[in-house]
C-alpha cells in the first residue's frame, strides 16, 4: 500500500517503527499500540506532561494569558435512596417544632386580638343578633377564652405531629420504590468560592 499524502515525519516514523516491531516480534499488533518491553531490565518510564527544563530548581511561571482565578468545581450526584428511619426522626423533630410555633403563634394572636377589643365587639354583635327577652344570646368571649383556644391548638398540633411523621416516612418508602425504577433525583453541586 502506498501513502499518497506526502511526507509526514513524526507519525510516519512512529507507524513505520511500530510496523517494523510488529513484523519482527509481536504478530497482530496494530500501528500506534505500545509494544511489550523487549528488555525486562529497563523500567518503564511514563511520558511526562511537562518536560523538565535544563535548569534544576527553576520556578514554573504561568502563561501570560492564563487564568489565575480558580475554577468552580461541580459534581453531579444522584439521591438513590432515602433512609426511612432517618426521615422519620427528622420529620418528627421538625413537626414538633412546627407544633410549638403554632401554639405560640395562636396565643400571641389571641392576646393581640383581645387587646384590640375584637372579641368584645364581635361578641356584642353576636349576642344582640342571637339574644331574646329571656336569654342574652351566644357569649363569644366565654367560648373563645384563652385556655379553650390553647387546648384546641394543642390538639391540632399533636395530630399534625403524628400525621406529618407518618406521611414523611411513607414518602421515603415511596421515593425508594420509584428511585429503583427511574434512578432517583439528580443534583448538581457547586463548590462555594
Amino acid at each position: 500500500m502506498t501513502d499518497t499524502r506526502g511526507p509526514q515525519p513524526a507519525q510516519s516514523a512512529q507507524y513505520d517503527g511500530a510496523y517494523a516491531a510488529g513484523a519482527q516480534g509481536a504478530a497482530g499488533a496494530l500501528p500506534g499500540e505500545r509494544q511489550p518491553q523487549q528488555q525486562a531490565s529497563q523500567p518503564y518510564h511514563p511520558p511526562q506532561a511537562y518536560q523538565q527544563g535544563s535548569q534544576t530548581g527553576s520556578v514554573r511561571r504561568p502563561r501570560t494569558g492564563a487564568r489565575t482565578t480558580p475554577r468552580t468545581r461541580k459534581a453531579r450526584l444522584r439521591v438513590a435512596k432515602a433512609d426511612p428511619w432517618s426521615v422519620m426522626k427528622v420529620s418528627f423533630l421538625l413537626s414538633i417544632a412546627l407544633g410549638i410555633c403554632t401554639i405560640v403563634a395562636s396565643a400571641v394572636l389571641w392576646m393581640v386580638m383581645d387587646a384590640m377589643g375584637v372579641f368584645s365587639t364581635v361578641g356584642g354583635t353576636i349576642s344582640e343578633a342571637t339574644g331574646s327577652n329571656e336569654s342574652n344570646g351566644f357569649d363569644l368571649q366565654s367560648f373563645l377564652s384563652l385556655p379553650r383556644v390553647l387546648m384546641f391548638t394543642t390538639i391540632i398540633a399533636v395530630i399534625d405531629v403524628v400525621l406529618a411523621t407518618a406521611l414523611a416516612t411513607l414518602g421515603a418508602f415511596i421515593y425508594n420504590l420509584s428511585a429503583g425504577f427511574v434512578g432517583g433525583v439528580e443534583l448538581t453541586l457547586a463548590e462555594d468560592e
